[in-house]
C-alpha cells in the first residue's frame, strides 16, 4: 500500500519583493524547514522555491496558506479542494466567510491565523 505524504505549505499570493507578506512567509517557512511551493502573478524565484503563475496540482501539499483578497480568492476555490490539503490558513486580510462552508463540506480545516506568527511561536 502507497501512503502519499502530504508535507508542503502552498503560497497563494506568493511574490520576490522582499516587503510583502507573501515573501515573508516563504522565507519563514524554508527558515523552519519546511517544503514550500509557491504560486503568485509573476514567475519568479525565493531563494530556490519558484513561483509559479499557473494552478499546479502538487500532490504533496498539507497547508494552503493565502496572502491573495477574498475575491482573488473565488478563482481559486476548486483548485484548493483538488489539492485536498489538511488545512487551509487565512492570514490577516484574506478572511472569506464564504469559502469557509465550502471547506468544511469538503472536510477541509480552516484557522483565521498569521502563519508568519504561528511559526514564530511553533504552532506551525
Amino acid at each position: 500500500m502507497i501512503v502519499s505524504q502530504k508535507t508542503a505549505t502552498l503560497v497563494i499570493g506568493a511574490t520576490n519583493r522582499p516587503e510583502k507578506y507573501g515573501y515573508k512567509a516563504v522565507k519563514s517557512l524554508l527558515s523552519h524547514g519546511h517544503k514550500v511551493h509557491a504560486i503568485g502573478v509573476r514567475k519568479g524565484f525565493i531563494d530556490d522555491v519558484e513561483i509559479q503563475n499557473e494552478k499546479v496540482l502538487f500532490d504533496d501539499v498539507e497547508t494552503v496558506t493565502l496572502y491573495i483578497n477574498p475575491t482573488i480568492q473565488i478563482e481559486y476555490y476548486d483548485y484548493i479542494l483538488q489539492l485536498k490539503p489538511r488545512r487551509v490558513i487565512f492570514n490577516p486580510g484574506t478572511e472569506n466567510d464564504a469559502f469557509y462552508p465550502v471547506l468544511k463540506a469538503a472536510g477541509i480545516a480552516y484557522e483565521e491565523a498569521c502563519s508568519l506568527v504561528l511559526l514564530h511561536t511553533r504552532q506551525y
